[in-house]
């Protein structure tokens, strides 16, 4: 079998550029088949509108701060590398951001070259979203992987590469629909969040322009799907459209961590939205540093099989 072409493009902004980092956001747990990181580079596959596309991100040296290589496979390569510098945060701008609690200043400092990353594809964030709605992090991973390894194909470019790495592209929005009910719930996703992956299906073309309509109205549209709430619009806007102000509302460990982190004792969601109304435009940096700087509240006593949002 002919290897097909790859195409490529690099991003050199002058500064270092934490890559592995700024992707780490679109991974669905360590055994995510459109994911893998390695020591010396990140593979990630998606389904862009142009087709699926496998993308290889890798450091090489420079002058100046650091050059980011990409390499694409696949009818969506050209389409995913004119949006590489977005999907590495060229399109955050962090300078009005402002640490105002002294425990960030030394994980702010560490992480002051990480970005929003931006991948400009909805449905790519959004179904995971709907799928971790309500359940433990490990219940929904697993889920996701084993829809994904079913009904989704395998990914574009070098097959000796892609086969030893088991690299899969998430289904399409046909694929998706097939599903049947007896393999959602086999995958251990509910009737309620099958329901709405459905919905969102319906009506996916007018979801895709979420990232090209202004923020508030992005927001609205996603919110306006009966199943679709706070926390699961939020988890889509960091990763789809970059939203540096998305706070996850509604996380089972979110607001008890950033409370901990800059109060010493755990809050619920509306304290939490007090105490982040200082960094209004930039929430979503403070929930990425208390996570980057595990400063959030100490796991204590045995793992239960909690849910790890409330639902929407």
């Amino acid at each position: 079998m002919t290897t097909p072409a790859a195409v490529t493009a690099d991003f050199a902004p002058g500064r270092p550029v934490p890559f592995g980092a700024i992707l780490a956001t679109y991974r669905r747990g360590s055994g995510d088949p459109t994911f893998h990181a390695a020591p010396d580079a990140v593979w990630r596959t998606a389904r862009t509108p142009d087709g699926p596309v496998t993308l290889r991100l890798h450091r090489e040296p420079a002058p100046e701060g650091d050059r980011i290589v990409a390499r694409a496979w696949g009818p969506g390569a050209d389409w995913a590398l004119t949006g590489l510098p977005e999907l590495l945060g060229a399109a955050d701008d962090p300078t009005g951001f402002r640490v105002r609690h002294p425990v960030l200043e030394r994980v702010a400092r560490e992480q002051q070259h990480w970005r929003v990353a931006r991948s400009g594809l909805v449905l790519d964030s959004l179904l995971p979203a709907i799928i971790e709605q309500r359940v433990t992090g490990k219940q929904a991973f697993g889920a996701y992987r084993q829809l994904v390894r079913r009904y989704g194909e395998p990914a574009p470019g070098p097959a000796e590469a892609i086969a030893a790495l088991r690299l899969m592209v998430a289904p399409d929005i046909a694929g998706w629909r097939r599903i049947p009910s007896w393999e959602w719930l086999r995958a251990g996703v509910d009737g309620q969040r099958a329901d709405t992956v459905q919905r969102v299906l319906q009506v996916a073309p007018r979801l895709a322009e979420c990232c090209a309509i202004p923020r508030e109205k992005a927001w609205q549209r996603l919110r306006s799907i009966p199943g679709v709430g706070v926390w699961t619009a939020a988890e889509t806007m960091q990763r789809a459209a970059g939203d540096a102000d998305a706070v996850s509302f509604g996380d089972y460990h979110v607001a008890k961590d950033i409370g901990h982190a800059l109060t010493g004792a755990p809050v619920d969601d509306l304290e939490l939205a007090a105490l982040l109304r200082p960094y209004a435009g930039h929430r979503y940096r403070v929930q990425y540093l208390v996570m980057a700087g595990r400063l959030g509240a100490p796991r204590r006593g045995p793992r239960l099989a909690v849910p790890t949002h409330l639902p929407g």
